[in-house]
């Protein structure tokens, strides 16, 4: 059996942010949502969630996760403290117990697993994660024999100048055997410069302690201030990428694109300089996204392109080419073939196959048919003060340049509305409907006399 206990108590002070550290934002999840996730394969039969600063916040960001135990630490007195906090509610678990930091979001679960499969194997009462530093100022040092057994650890303030030259520093991972951990919680003490508890402490007090050395340093990087918070975002884009040009998505110019972790891409999709993907994102194979495109929360079907613009909570189907400088919001949804073109807005509105939407419009809670064409600087106009209403444009209708349709509005299959018209009421199917004033001309006209 296993228990996974998440750190997720303190105030991240140094964070300068009215938002817990838990909850600050890495490629569009938080730190805490991240850390949950790399022991989701692990499969582990409790999770709690240790809190105390601004609790009832963190346990509201999570509350899509019925199954986590919130165990509240108050006041924080240390690492040993937080854990102590679990006496009673693991009172007669028999399992192991992984120790995670909600501040520590890049651990791959692979990673994890490795960590687990050796403690269980070992038959260790600790097997703590360690990781190899260049530069290992300011964390414990962790001194092992080689067949991986660890001997003690030592703080940095603590160590020796000959100690201080070992690279070998302890990452805050654990994995415990609970009973026996549970043996020891109670004797920690508050012996030492900063008075508080410290988990560490049980290392030495528990009967065999190993430590598994992790590969790659980056996974181990915790996160203080928004500098850290910038280098963790840096290593978690960069794997992202990575993953995706390896599935066959070709990154013009990597640096200057961000993905966030719910967006997919089939293959052959290129994406070219300055686009970013945040959300639950899919693109399909053969597209070409952006130079310089925002996509949100949104789905681009197979072989269309989105070109300098932004997408939030949008759909667009197969074949489609979107932009430059068009917007489509939310509720906005294209179908195959459908030709959204320059400074053209889409909000919550259906375009059935074949639409298009060229230039300098906007198109907001409205229903166009198959075919429509409208043209430039056509309006819907969906708001009357108050309310909100809706136009429905028949298949294979055409709007006139500079059009404004008041909504509510309907207009039938294959209607044509003359250039400049504004029309306020339903027009039949196969009907030419006219809306604006009488041309007036004078000849000869001197202006004003003064």
């Amino acid at each position: 059996m296993l228990a996974v206990a998440v750190l997720a108590a303190g105030k991240g002070t140094r964070m300068k942010s009215d938002l817990p550290k838990v909850l600050q934002p890495l490629a569009g999840a938080t730190l805490v949502e991240r850390v949950l996730r790399s022991c989701e394969r692990l499969s582990p039969e409790r999770r709690l969630l240790i809190v105390g600063h601004q609790a009832e916040r963190v346990e509201q960001s999570l509350a899509r996760h019925p199954d986590l135990e919130f165990v509240l630490q108050q006041p924080q007195n240390g690492t040993g403290h937080a854990v102590q906090q679990l006496l009673e509610p693991l009172a007669g678990f028999q399992g192991d117990l992984l120790v995670l930091n909600g501040d520590v979001p890049l651990l791959r679960p692979e990673t994890l697993e490795q960590l687990l499969s050796q403690h269980r194997t070992s038959g260790a009462a600790v097997t703590l994660l360690t990781a190899r530093l260049a530069d290992p100022s300011g964390y414990g040092r962790v001194f092992a024999s080689a067949d991986g057994q660890v001997s003690g650890i030592v703080e940095h303030r603590d160590c020796s100048e000959p100690q201080r030259a070992n690279p070998l520093i302890n990452a805050g991972i654990y994995c415990f055997s609970w009973p026996q951990l549970a043996a020891v919680l109670p004797q920690l003490t508050t012996d030492n410069d900063q008075g508080e508890l410290y988990l560490t402490d049980t290392v030495a007090m528990l009967r065999t302690a190993m430590h598994l050395e992790v590969a790659d340093a980056d996974e181990i990087n915790g996160i203080n201030d928004r500098v850290q918070l910038a280098q963790c975002e840096a290593v978690l884009q960069q794997r992202l990428r990575e993953h995706w040009m390896r599935e066959g998505v070709t990154f013009t110019d990597p640096a200057s694109c961000t993905v966030s972790d719910g967006t997919h891409f089939g293959r052959d999709v290129v994406v070219e300089p300055q686009c970013h993907f945040r959300g639950d994102t899919t693109i399909g194979s053969g597209c070409r996204i952006g130079p310089g495109t925002l996509i949100e929360s949104s789905v681009v079907g197979e072989n269309s392109q989105v070109l300098q613009s932004v997408l939030r909570q949008a759909s667009v189907g197969e074949g489609c080419a979107v932009g430059p400088f068009a917007q489509l919001r939310p509720g906005a949804e294209l179908a195959a073939g459908c030709h959204v073109g320059n400074f053209v807005e889409i909000k919550n509105s259906r375009l059935a196959e074949g639409v298009k939407v060229n230039h300098l419009s906007y198109i907001g809670d409205a229903e166009l048919g198959a075919k429509v064409n409208v043209g430039a600087g056509t309006i819907t106009a969906n708001y009357d003060g108050v309310h909100k209403h809706r136009t429905v444009i028949g298949a294979g209708s055409k709007t006139g340049a500079n059009s404004v349709l008041v909504a509510p509005i309907t207009l039938g299959a294959n209607v044509t509305v003359g250039a400049g018209s504004t029309l306020t009421k339903d027009v039949p199917a196969g009907a030419l409907a006219l809306g604006r004033a009488r041309q007036l001309v004078k000849e000869n006209w001197s202006g004003p006399q003064g």
